[in-house]
């Protein structure tokens, strides 16, 4: 396994509408990778790095097009190759592991029947072969019951084992090269760290040469030979991991990596302030689920159990965990989106409805949610300026030159130019998309925005400028947070104390002053040592996560 890879002069172009000619998308890209090397391809969203990993198999997506250049693996011009060619290059000397594996596999079939399903469009073994095979790899990947998790379907594994199966479906064929997309972006902290293991120990084992597309620089500095950034689809500089992370020499790069390490963002500090000042929301015994409830207003799936906090005006509350460990769930149960079956809220001392359909139209402005993921929240056929005309209308009564004006005076809050109003959401960057997230919400004029998990899809440029708009609102208009995220730097930037959750339970509630001083709930540790930091050697250093 592992074969030269050599690009030189690629040029992928997108035909723009109207017949206006074209424009490069990656333009003029040249580099090397050695056999049984990994090389990153790191850069802000937009910049290149997926249409690049996907020109290296001979495809472009569609309304793109490979206009020149070569892509050589091995003694293979790819690009010479004709369409059917290039269909048997695919899962055969490429292999492909997207960022989404839960998007990726049949939820009708399973997860043996797909793993090895290149082995056998290719021909390269007999099933009972392929099956056998697919056990090893499991084994490799250091999957749990390696002898029977073929046999369940894709909903029956979590995602960090998802994740793994994908690469297993992706190195059964014994590719001369492997395309990692974003692996591991849609996994919480810890998982993160178990299939970062084992995808580093199987390419090294196996000598694979592979492309790691990531926008987290620290992820990569794991993972990575060599870095090469791009940026509007250029190569702004390439070297060794170490010289990258250590000493760049382009200024694109010094930004990525300043906004790749973490810093303490000042949103007008608050912190329980106050035994005696009332809180703005007080949170008792709540408690929530999904499915049918039996006679004791017990849900048939309980997620959250008891949880008990307390968040001030000005304040901003971190809520942290894994997936499944509840924050989104008690996010939803705050806004109205999910009956309590237990417990209450109060607001400002009165007690909170626990439904949208029960709250007063004011109740409702009062509590505003921003969603974790830009694309699904926003309606796609609606321009920006309707989609913040809604809640303007609703709860101010907004409408001619009035309106306009206060759309106008929200995407300057947002630090979104005014041309933006007449766009469709499928015209912005995920960093603008979520900006108009935050510029609906704050239509409203709330006094607490739940933000869930708002910056986990952006890369981390965008990411971090998300975070400093929210901390610069904060300080302007006197907003509370509730910041739902799994990574803890990201909330320790932000949040005055943080609220630590495991298995729909509250465990801990650290105050900003204590963050740096322990000891801390043996939880808290494990989610702190697992954000990966931006070194070489890291990996190495932590102790093996339980599957």
């Amino acid at each position: 396994m592992g074969a030269p890879v050599t690009v030189r002069g690629l040029r992928i172009v997108v035909d723009k509408a109207n017949g206006g000619g074209e424009q490069a998308i990656v333009d003029n890209l040249n580099f090397t990778i050695a056999p049984g090397e990994v090389l990153a391809l790191i850069g802000e969203s937009g910049s290149g790095k997926t249409t690049t990993a996907l020109a290296l198999m001979g495809y472009a997506r569609h309304g793109c097009r490979i206009a020149g250049g070569s892509v050589t693996i091995g003694d293979t011009d790819v690009l010479a190759l004709s369409e059917p060619q290039q269909r048997a290059l695919r899962g055969r000397t490429v292999a492909y592991i997207a960022q989404s594996a839960a998007a990726s596999f049949n939820p009708s079939r399973t997860i043996m029947d797909q793993v090895i399903e290149p082995a056998l469009i290719h021909k390269l073994l007999p099933r009972e072969q392929a099956e056998v095979k697919a056990v090893e790899l499991f084994r490799e990947l250091a999957l749990p019951d390696p002898d029977h998790i073929g046999s369940r379907y894709p909903h029956q594994v979590s995602g960090g084992q998802l994740q793994r199966l994908m690469a297993a479906m992706a190195l059964i064929s014994d590719p001369d090269l492997v395309i990692l997309d974003e692996p591991t972006t849609a996994l919480d902290v810890t998982t993160q760290i178990e299939v970062l293991r084992a995808f580093r120990r199987v390419v090294r084992e196996r000598r694979a040469t592979a492309v790691y597309v990531s926008h987290d620089l620290a992820v990569v500095a794991q993972m990575a030979d060599h870095i090469l950034v791009l940026r509007d689809g250029t190569m702004r500089e390439m070297g060794a991991t170490e010289q990258i992370i250590t000493a760049p020499v382009n200024d694109y790069t010094q930004c990525l990596l300043a906004a790749a390490r973490p810093r303490e963002r000042e949103g007008g500090q608050c912190s329980a302030e106050a035994g005696s000042s009332q809180p703005l929301l007080e949170v008792k015994n709540l408690s929530a689920g999904y499915g049918a409830v039996d006679k004791q207003g017990k849900p048939a799936i309980l997620i959250l159990e008891d949880i008990n906090l307390k968040l001030y005006r000005g304040q901003a509350i971190g809520v942290i965990g894994e997936s499944g460990s509840g924050k989104t769930t008690l996010a939803r149960a705050i806004a109205g989106l999910i009956a309590p079956s237990k417990g209450q809220m109060l607001f400002n001392g009165k007690a909170l409805p626990p439904t949208l359909a029960q709250r007063s139209k004011d109740e409702l402005r009062k509590v505003q949610i921003v969603f974790q993921m830009a694309d699904t929240a926003l309606n796609p056929s609606h321009s920006i300026e309707r989609i913040l005309a809604r809640p303007l209308q609703f709860y101010k009564g907004l409408s001619g030159a009035a309106l306009q004006k206060r759309i106008a005076e929200l995407l300057d809050l947002v630090k979104l130019p005014s041309s933006a109003a007449q766009r469709l959401p499928g015209g912005l960057s995920g960093g603008q998309k979520q900006r108009v997230n935050l510029a609906r919400a704050l239509a409203a004029e709330p006094d607490l925005i739940l933000c869930d998990e708002v910056t986990s899809a952006l890369d981390t440029v965008v990411g971090a400028a998300v975070l400093d708009l929210i901390a610069e609102l904060r300080r302007e208009l006197g907003l509370s947070y509730l910041f739902i995220s799994h990574d803890l730097h990201t909330v320790r930037s932000v949040c005055d104390e943080i609220v630590v959750m495991q298995h729909g339970r509250k465990l801990a509630q650290v105050a900003r002053a204590d963050y740096e001083r322990g000891p801390h709930h043996p939880y808290y540790e494990l989610l702190a040592r697992s954000v990966p930091e931006l070194r070489r050697g890291w990996l190495d250093e932590q102790v093996v996560v339980p599957a």
